[in-house]
């Protein structure tokens, strides 16, 4: 069955840097594009960003955007996301998700996401932005 796993959440340091990962299985991964999303304490899913199935292009929310990088390693079946210049408004749990098909879907200005939008989910990994 389809599993993602998310890994490399935190605490950091407001200006520090993290690196998540998600380990995708159960599925043909270089053909589906990949996105990140997030949900801090009491409100909802906020889109992150979004990576086509062969790496080609990328797409960002305009709250992570020149700070965040999406990447993916086809050949070992993970996702990535490099978060540089962290604030503290980027504490929330953080998922991968499958999208559809080879496009990541896109949102303009603070999107808010459901679950239906996307194939799978992951558990989440929590990220701490604080001194």
């Amino acid at each position: 069955q389809v599993q993602l796993v998310e890994s490399g959440g935190g605490l950091a340091q407001p200006g520090g840097s993290l690196r998540l990962s998600c380990a995708a299985s159960g599925f043909t991964f270089s053909t589906y594009a990949m996105s990140w999303a997030r949900q801090a304490p009491g409100k909802g899913l906020e889109w992150v960003s979004g990576i086509y199935s062969d790496g080609s292009d990328t797409v960002y929310a305009d709250s992570v955007k020149g700070r965040f990088t999406i990447s993916r390693d086809n050949a070992k079946n993970t996702l990535y996301l490099q978060m540089n210049s962290l604030k503290p408004e980027d504490t929330a749990l953080y998922y991968c998700a499958k999208d559809h098909g080879p496009t990541p879907n896109w949102y303009s200005g603070v999107a808010v996401v459901y679950r239906y939008e996307y194939d799978y989910w992951g558990q989440g990994t929590q990220v701490t932005v604080s001194s």
